[in-house]
């Protein structure tokens, strides 16, 4: 196979070149001048080709599976989420799914009443689009046996009313009072879910990820056992790495455990060597761990800094044992105190090891101190970055910044001088929580504003990143988190052929147009899994 009438962004310089690419057996053998006369010729059509996204930090299994549930995440106002409620199917015991935007609602908070106006009969349960909280109708706090007395968890909040009942959004750990007495999708449904998430990502150039949560949660069977089944039947095609997860109300204990999951996660194109450890919460409900308190809607400081699901000497320890093991530890570090704790742990985690190829990363960093940026660098983490937010949406201005002050709200996403202080940058979409399209994230992480938003101010320009920088983290920097790059990530010969064509090169366009672009083909390990022509 030939694929000529295009040009070729290789990941080995910072812009595309004239060159046919010729594909063999599944690998890429030769890039440049290439004989023609093959039978098998795609013609890219003056689009470019280039080598498959990879998404660092996604739920694929997930995002499947609310994808054949309540699906909310094609709307974005109460009307259009309360006409996709009242039309689920009426034979399900439980309304389930989500992806709700907390900016849709005042203060980011539906409630019970509202959901109750469209199901009143039967439980509903409803997750945002970031999975940091649930919205409930009063039959699902009622099964739960959910009142005025009881007490918020230690790793969540209940909302209330006045009088201090359930207002019907759950937050962190608090969705666990309600999704406990969630009937469990079977395996079927969540391979089904596998598969339609591997296709929908296919469809957005995706040939890779990190799963960023292998284990059970709440309404979804252990995945784990989802990947291996898909991997023994062949049906997994993309290249795939599973994050353990790690479970934060237990210790150290669980290590052997997840050695053994470890030990038997390994078969055809999935392998479940690294583990997720969720340090924290999200800035938009405050549980987001922060060094200085949140504020309050007058600027005034509240006593509340965020929430560190794990002790951090407790994390210490634990990601010195992991490391010393050989796992790769993937954090979820959002606010500057999760990842200074983070930091903090793989700093312990080399003094004692030394230096090794685990390829630890740290994910969201949504808020990070001046004086952690460069200790990405010196401490060898990856930035692991979810670009599509760092714009100025409704979430972002009317959820956020106000709570964090002018002075933190400028430390947000700071990719640009990660960059320069010489981290390497992989990237993700955490899809479901958005998008999981590249190209969009790649357009905020040049632009700094949402796709198609010329008319808004970009958040923090001097943060952006070049167009060879973002598309180079979507490739070969989530390449090598995968520990995959020495066959994938960049169009070179003897690398793997997974690939995709774009149906336009965006380096010859205007940057404000680089989200027009879309995927024609997709192909892993030279077979076509996509093409928008089909």
């Amino acid at each position: 196979m030939i694929f000529v009438n295009g040009r070729v962004f290789t990941g080995t310089a910072d812009a595309p070149i004239e060159a046919d690419v010729e594909v063999r057996d599944g690998r890429i053998v030769a890039v440049g001048d290439v004989d023609r006369t093959d039978p098998d010729v795609v013609d890219l059509g003056g689009g470019l080709l280039m080598a498959g996204f990879q998404d660092a930090h996604v739920h694929p299994v997930y995002g499947g599976c609310q994808m054949l549930r309540c699906d909310l995440s094609g709307e974005h106002t109460i009307e259009g989420y309360l006409r996709v409620i009242a039309a689920y199917d009426p034979s399900q015991e439980w309304v389930l799914g989500g992806g709700w935007s907390m900016d849709a609602f005042p203060g980011g908070t539906p409630s019970r009443r509202l959901l109750d106006s469209v199901v009143p009969d039967r439980p509903a349960l409803l997750t945002n689009r970031d999975g940091h909280g649930a919205w409930a109708n009063s039959a699902a706090l009622r099964l739960a046996g959910l009142d005025a007395d009881t007490p918020d968890p230690v790793d969540g909040r209940i909302e209330r009313e006045p009088g201090g009942f359930p207002q019907g959004t759950l937050h962190e750990g608090a969705m666990t009072l309600v999704s406990k007495y969630v009937p469990v999708a079977g395996l079927d449904e969540a391979y089904r879910g596998l598969l339609k998430g591997q296709q929908h990502l296919f469809e957005m150039g995706v040939t890779g990820w990190q799963d960023a949560m292998v284990g059970a949660f709440p309404g979804q069977p252990d995945n784990y056992g989802v990947y291996l089944r898909a991997a023994e039947e062949g049906a997994l095609k993309a290249r795939v790495v599973g994050a353990l997860w790690w479970e934060r109300e237990r210790g150290l204990e669980q290590i052997p455990e997840l050695v053994e999951r470890r030990r038997g996660g390994r078969k055809g194109r999935f392998s479940a060597t690294s583990v997720k450890i969720m340090q924290d919460g999200v800035a938009e409900n405050f549980t987001a761990a922060m060094l200085e308190p949140y504020l309050d809607g007058c600027g005034c400081a509240t006593a509340n800094s965020g929430l560190s699901f794990v002790d951090p000497d407790l994390l210490c320890e634990a990601v010195t044992e992991l490391d010393a093991l050989g796992f790769q530890v993937h954090f979820h570090a959002l606010g500057d105190r999760a990842v200074r704790e983070a930091l903090d742990a793989l700093a312990v985690a080399l003094a004692a090891n030394g230096s090794n190829d685990n390829r630890h990363h740290l994910a969201h960093l949504q808020v990070v101190h001046p004086d952690d940026v460069p200790r990405f660098a010196q401490l060898g983490a990856a930035a692991n970055i979810q670009a599509l937010w760092a714009s100025h949406e409704p979430q972002m201005d009317e959820l956020t910044i106000p709570f964090l002050g002018e002075e933190r709200s400028r430390l947000q996403y700071p990719f640009g001088d990660l960059h320069r202080e010489g981290a390497r940058l992989v990237a993700g979409s955490d899809w479901s929580v958005s998008s999981p399209n590249p190209l969009w994230g790649i357009h905020v992480a040049v632009n700094r504003q949402g796709p198609g938003e010329t008319d808004k101010e970009p958040l923090l320009p001097e943060q952006a990143l070049t167009l060879a920088q973002a598309l180079t983290a979507y490739t070969a920097g989530s390449a090598w988190i995968n520990h995959l790059d020495d066959v994938t990530g960049t169009v070179e010969a003897g690398k793997y052929a997974d690939l995709v064509v774009l149906d336009r090169d965006p380096f010859a366009g205007p940057p404000e147009e680089i989200f027009a672009t879309q995927v024609a083909a997709t192909y892993v390990q030279g077979e076509l899994v996509h093409s928008r022509k089909a």
